[in-house]
């Protein structure tokens, strides 16, 4: 689908030309959520007239049964906002994780010793950062959000993007300098944009769900590797577990169609016997996993952020963490323009955002990609290779601690929100 395909009648009375320079406002985030309001947060003190547009009532966005892994600089970026107080009371910090290999005897621990902090990272409901942001969001003055709305349809003109929205039964016209696409993976901006993509689908599926141990969970996260694919246990306030279990896709739909007695029998087995017995909570959810990288993040006047822009696997947690850093380093690049005069929407502009975020996301994408296709499989020199690399980040510090800051996104470049 072409942008031309989506352009809307203007029966406006201000129906805007190229050569209209006025704005209803500066910045348009359309997706309200955790990256589209950590990127309207971040800007709270800039200046910009923004409008944040979400197509779900704020309680239905709520009430997303989702978690995640809260990485160090996405704690930090959090924290430079200035919400990060909010979210804190409702997360559970880990200050180990455990790295092994299906029944390899020899576990690899990250520790708050190799970074010298009090803890490695956090893990995180979807309530628990959500609401947080949509308060602090609706008590910044710079920034209006419309809930529930929906875009129809965008066109693009010289020094100005217009916006055909839809609100119950009205529509409204809005102009801007910059529209900004937080709308997920299938976004409907970067389709319209005629924006391609590269990547696949997965042979596998997660299954994901929440569990209460008998044991303590000791604050610590375990990432096992199965020749089916990664196995992951995230801790949770409440002692409270949230299992993210990777399987080919066959068997990860027949493990959602057993029972609840015949899932946590099978549970067990990937889970172990170190947290005693397990209590299911909830319904399970099922999703195939991809890889996707947009060709180009930005065009003039159109950003995208996240999950718009970008899929990865889900070892390792990553996927709404660079969705995250994307957030903090557009605000970043929109800030300066701002403060040096500059239009916010001009491609060269734009384009320095896609420089700082799309090489680093693509070598995380690289590296969750590496990561499950060697651990996925039995063939021989490989598991000596990988065991061998265990064994090497096990023994040698200078390896393991490299390892650990990739993985909480301490290399690559810092935002300044990160800093403060």
């Amino acid at each position: 689908m072409s942008l031309s395909q989506l352009t809307p009648t203007l029966s406006s009375p201000h129906t805007p030309t190229e050569t209209y320079w006025g704005y209803d406002y500066d910045l348009v985030i359309v997706g309200g959520g955790i990256v589209g309001l950590t990127l309207a947060a971040a800007l709270k003190d800039s200046g910009l007239n923004i409008l944040l547009i979400e197509a779900r009532v704020a309680s239905a966005a709520v009430a997303k049964g989702q978690a995640y892994a809260v990485h160090m600089l996405s704690a930090q970026i959090f924290q430079g906002i200035g919400v990060w107080d909010k979210i804190l009371p409702n997360v559970a910090k880990y200050n180990q994780v455990h790295l092994s290999d299906a029944d390899y005897p020899d576990v690899v621990k990250f520790q708050t010793d190799d970074l010298g902090t009090p803890e490695l990272g956090y893990v995180a409901e979807h309530y628990a950062l959500l609401e947080p942001l949509q308060e602090f969001v609706r008590n910044c003055a710079n920034i209006t959000m419309l809930c529930p709305a929906e875009v129809v349809s965008t066109q693009n003109q010289r020094d100005l993007v217009i916006i055909n929205i839809k609100m119950a039964e009205e529509s409204r016209i809005i102009r801007s300098k910059l529209l900004v696409a937080a709308d997920g993976s299938k976004s409907p901006i970067r389709q319209a944009a005629g924006i391609k993509t590269k990547g696949w689908k997965y042979w596998q599926s997660c299954i994901v769900a929440f569990v209460k141990p008998e044991k303590s969970h000791n604050n610590t996260a375990y990432e096992k590797f199965w020749s089916s694919g990664p196995f992951a246990i995230l801790p949770l306030p409440g002692n409270r577990c949230r299992i993210v279990w990777t399987a080919p896709c066959e068997e990860a739909k027949a493990l959602c169609a057993l029972n609840d007695q015949e899932f946590l029998a099978e549970l067990t087995k990937r889970y172990g016997e170190q947290m005693g017995k397990l209590e299911l909570l909830g319904e399970r959810f099922i999703f195939q996993v991809q890889l996707m990288q947009s060709d180009c993040y930005v065009l003039p006047r159109l950003a995208l952020i996240g999950d718009a822009a970008h899929n990865c696997h889900p070892v390792g947690g990553q996927g709404l963490n660079l969705g995250i850093r994307d957030a903090a380093a557009l605000a970043e690049i929109i800030q300066t323009a701002r403060q040096n005069r500059q239009d916010i929407g001009n491609i060269s502009i734009l384009k320095k955002y896609e420089r700082w975020r799309k090489k680093e996301n693509l070598a995380i994408l690289g590296f969750t990609d590496l990561l499950d296709r060697v651990f996925s499989n039995n063939f021989l020199p490989v598991v000596i290779v990988r065991r061998l690399g265990l064994w090497m980040m096990q023994k040698v510090p200078m390896i393991r601690i490299f390892a650990l800051k990739l993985m909480i996104g301490l290399k690559g470049k810092t935002p300044e929100l990160a800093k403060r």
